[in-house]
């Protein structure tokens, strides 16, 4: 370089950035037209570091403070330049500042629904949705694999590769877990930690730390929720089923006594009704003839003479009828034991 070109260059003394976004991870110092000023001060504040970058190959990093650039301070780019003896006059080298301050609330989630396999409800389709947090743990690395030449490099700029990146491993470890899809709602702090150190290496790979990951939801198909609430209803009226049972027989019995037929035809009209076949008929007919006994009130008489009972029902179709009802879970374990007692003693098979 001649000395008119010596004359025309600007000697940078301090070399520092001011940050004021939300979302730079790394920015270039501008250098057109600039030399760096031999004894110059490189200005690194907290949650920053600076790499100096000569000729396309990554020279020193520098960590939080106020650097005297001499020879010392330079020991890489000095050897790289060929320094043996110190140098004195201004010199060119890229200098890129990396933030690394944590940047929180990023957003991952499915943009399409992924398959999952469970025991209960076979494949499924869910989406699934939550937020992460990231910061540069080493600059080199990550210059050299994420920012390359960019002056000016962001967070939009990676958040679609690592939204990519998350959503792979998310899946592997949703199907590796084989937690059911009912107990998926209970797990999203294990899923979280599990998906979270299978990132961990990944992130490390572009100088990255995944410093925190979070599943905010996960959300089955509406015909599957549906199921489950229907599912749900069934399990909270299987405690009180047998009672449920007795009060509909009570509320049928005035009913019975206006309709033709009497009180045993209302019986198996109930019976059928709610699918409770001849246990329900046993216990009406029960109370039918303690109300024989008692007396019709005055008007509440039947119109019509009662019809014929039902024939009465074999062994093998009164236990048979019995086992449906609790395959079916309509009646609880006792009252399948109570029941079939009471049907074998009918048939004096029982003590």
């Amino acid at each position: 370089m001649g000395l008119m070109d010596w004359g025309k260059a600007q000697f940078l003394d301090i070399l520092e950035w001011l940050d004021d976004s939300s979302d730079t991870l790394a920015w270039r110092f501008p250098m057109r037209g600039q030399e760096i000023q031999n004894g110059g001060k490189l200005v690194v504040r907290e949650s920053q570091e600076a790499v100096f970058v000569n000729e396309g190959q990554l020279a020193d990093v520098f960590k939080p403070g106020t650097h005297n650039l001499t020879t010392q301070n330079l020991p890489i780019l000095a050897t790289l330049k060929g320094w043996k003896y110190g140098f004195e006059s201004p010199f060119k080298s890229d200098v890129y500042f990396i933030s690394t301050k944590l940047y929180n609330d990023l957003k991952w989630g499915t943009s399409n629904p992924i398959m999952m396999r469970d025991a209960d409800f076979g494949m499924l389709r869910i989406r699934a949705f939550g937020i992460y947090s990231i910061k540069v743990v080493d600059s080199g690395t990550f210059l050299k694999q994420l920012v390359g030449t960019n002056g000016v490099y962001t967070v939009p700029d990676i958040s679609e590769q690592l939204r990519k990146t998350i959503m792979s491993r998310f899946t592997d470890t949703l199907g590796e877990s084989k937690i059911p899809a009912l107990d998926l709602a209970a797990k999203y702090d294990e899923i979280s930690d599990l998906v979270k150190q299978k990132l961990q290496d990944e992130f490390k790979t572009m100088g990255l730390e995944l410093s925190k990951f979070f599943v905010e939801n996960i959300s089955l198909p509406e015909e599957v929720e549906a199921m489950m609430d229907k599912r749900t209803g069934v399990g909270m009226m299987a405690p009180v089923m047998g009672a449920y049972t007795q009060m509909q027989v009570a509320d049928s019995i005035p009913l019975a006594a206006q309709n033709p037929g009497g009180v045993a035809g209302m019986g198996m009209g109930v019976g059928l009704g709610f699918g409770m076949g001849n246990m329900m008929g046993q216990q009406m007919t029960g109370a039918a003839q303690q109300m024989g006994q008692q007396g019709f009130p005055a008007g509440n008489a039947p119109a019509a003479p009662a019809a014929p009972m039902a024939p009465a029902k074999s062994l093998k179709e009164e236990l048979t009828e019995l086992k449906e009802l609790f395959d079916g879970q309509l009646i609880t374990q006792a009252e399948y034991d109570t029941q079939r007692a009471a049907v074998m003693k009918k048939f004096g098979m029982g003590n």
